[in-house]
């Protein structure tokens, strides 16, 4: 198991945790103090515990390694996470939505002031979560761990909406008790459009889309510098997990001897998997010059 993987797994331990934590705090605070805004929170951080857990188990099986059925390792389990995750989402959503439009049209109490205190704190560890996860899925290359960062910021969100509609609940008085449950019904159209954010990305991953250019930008430079290397002609990358596989084709003189090919694509290869360890393995097809 290699460092990022490692990283990964750590960061979906913690994660877990905390979500299990605030979900406990969220139901218990909303259901003592009259808002059902924090209870829908509580729901949906309710699905980033288990969203979570799949995230580490697609984490632990896309990290295994090549094997005779699956030559090219088992990262494509990974995005298939993320679907999972999305699926979350969007169950919460619904979940919310339903129940908010059902407490509209349900006379109740004005939600207990101290659930803004609560909230707020929320909101802080949310949005610190979501920026501790982003980051630790940009420096490992993760779908999955991004994907589960941003439940943390959907969560943040629903946080915020609540924290919004139970102020406005309290300060408005006697009639206005459903401003919390209009918070809980926004935040659901903001989980929503959250699960597509985090689907897109996936499914291009799935779908070996082109959206790496920045990395095929560095697989030429690092390339062309090699001896030998007279410039770059097809360079395709597909993600696996959080590895790269890369097809490259470098042209070279047309004179020299298939060895002396062979040891520059050698040398090319050695030379991008020690300059960019994110790539797993690479595949290099020598051109002659002027046959191209």
């Amino acid at each position: 198991m290699n460092e990022n993987t490692q990283k990964a797994i750590q960061a979906s331990f913690l994660s877990i945790l905390g979500n299990a934590v605030l979900a406990v705090v969220k139901f218990v605070t909303g259901i003592f103090g009259n808002s059902y805004a924090l209870i829908a929170d509580g729901i949906e951080s309710t699905t980033d515990v288990f969203s979570s857990f799949l995230v580490l188990l697609g984490l632990k099986y896309s990290s295994k390694p090549p094997d005779e059925n699956h030559p090219y390792g088992h990262g494509k389990a990974e995005p298939l996470i993320t679907f999972a995750v999305v699926g979350f989402l969007v169950v919460s959503a619904t979940v919310i939505a339903y129940e908010s439009i059902d407490h509209i049209r349900t006379p109740h109490k004005t939600p207990e002031s101290y659930t803004l205190i609560v909230l707020a704190v929320i909101v802080i560890i949310k949005e610190v979560f979501y920026r501790f996860f982003s980051k630790k899925g940009d420096e490992t290359k993760s779908t999955s761990l991004k994907a589960d960062a941003w439940h943390h910021r959907s969560d943040a969100i629903t946080s915020l909406m609540a924290f919004i509609g139970i102020s406005f609940a309290i300060l408005m008085g006697p009639g206005y008790e459903t401003a919390d449950d209009w918070a809980a019904l926004l935040a659901s159209g903001f989980i929503l459009y959250n699960a597509y954010l985090i689907l897109r990305p996936a499914l291009g991953e799935v779908m070996d889309e082109h959206m790496f250019d920045d990395m095929i930008a560095d697989i030429r430079e690092t390339s062309e510098k090699v001896p030998g290397v007279l410039e770059t002609e097809k360079c395709l990358v597909r993600k696996t997990g959080m590895h790269f596989h890369v097809d490259l084709h470098i042209i070279v003189d047309a004179h020299i001897t298939v060895k002396e090919g062979h040891d520059i694509a050698h040398d090319v290869k050695e030379e991008l998997l020690s300059e960019l360890p994110e790539i797993f393995d690479v595949l290099i097809h020598v051109e002659p010059e002027g046959e191209h």
